[in-house]
């Protein structure tokens, strides 16, 4: 059924990159299709769902992922995004006609918006069930992070540049779990080195944010 769905996909997206996105009709996908109208309903709601049928499959997919254990969580996150990236750039050639249509069409803009905040929302759901007592907005922003470090690397490769890579969106998400200070054993830099200490003395009553800016002040400065 996946298949076949993703074969209904590329019919309607070479429809819509030949005549555009608004004069194409459900009719034309059909026949494009080779289904029948009824069939085509029987799958989608309307032909703007044919565009994201394989977020639906994704999303699943990712639920499913995120369902078994996983020894270090955050990482787990970056590993789905990851996921996500290889299955558009198996399929690049689909995934920019899919782009250039979604850019050229306001509503589909805002359907992708939306699309997108499915993907942080797993992501959030699972820190938070798999790290009890993870505050939610520290999950809402790693999840953040990580799905835009992954729109941004996605984008690019729609673009043809070099920095649309599987490499560089490891690279990238690696640097977001360094940032949050979540790397896993292992990843270059978790080990700390033997003058990789800072002692900090501060009033108990100071914010702990001030108490963050105050020491990354310093160590910005170069002195501790």
């Amino acid at each position: 059924m996946v298949n076949f769905r993703a074969e209904v996909a590329e019919a309607a997206l070479d429809l819509f990159t030949d005549k555009g996105y608004d004069p194409t009709s459900v009719d034309d996908i059909a026949l494009a299709a080779g289904i029948s109208r009824s069939t085509f309903f029987r799958q989608f709601r309307a032909k703007e769902d044919v565009i994201f049928a394989d977020h639906e499959a994704l999303l699943t997919e990712l639920t499913v992922y995120l369902t078994a254990r996983h020894p270090h969580p955050w990482e787990a996150v970056c590993q789905a995004a990851v996921l996500v990236f290889r299955k558009f750039s198996e399929h690049r050639k689909l995934a920019q006609k899919r782009y250039h249509v979604v850019q050229a069409v306001p509503a589909l803009r805002d359907r992708e918006t939306i699309m997108v905040s499915r993907y942080e929302r797993l992501f959030s759901d699972y820190l938070r069930q798999a790290l009890p007592g993870l505050p939610t907005l520290e999950a809402i922003r790693f999840a953040a992070a990580v799905t835009s470090t992954h729109n941004y690397v996605l984008r690019e490769m729609m673009l043809g540049s070099s920095r649309g890579s599987l490499q560089n969106l490891e690279h990238e998400l690696l640097a977001v779990r360094r940032i949050f200070g979540v790397l896993s054993p292992g990843d270059p830099g978790a080990d700390p080195a033997e003058d990789d200490l800072v002692v900090a003395v501060f009033p108990r009553s100071t914010p702990a944010a001030e108490v963050a800016r105050r020491i990354q002040e310093k160590l910005d400065g170069g002195s501790a």
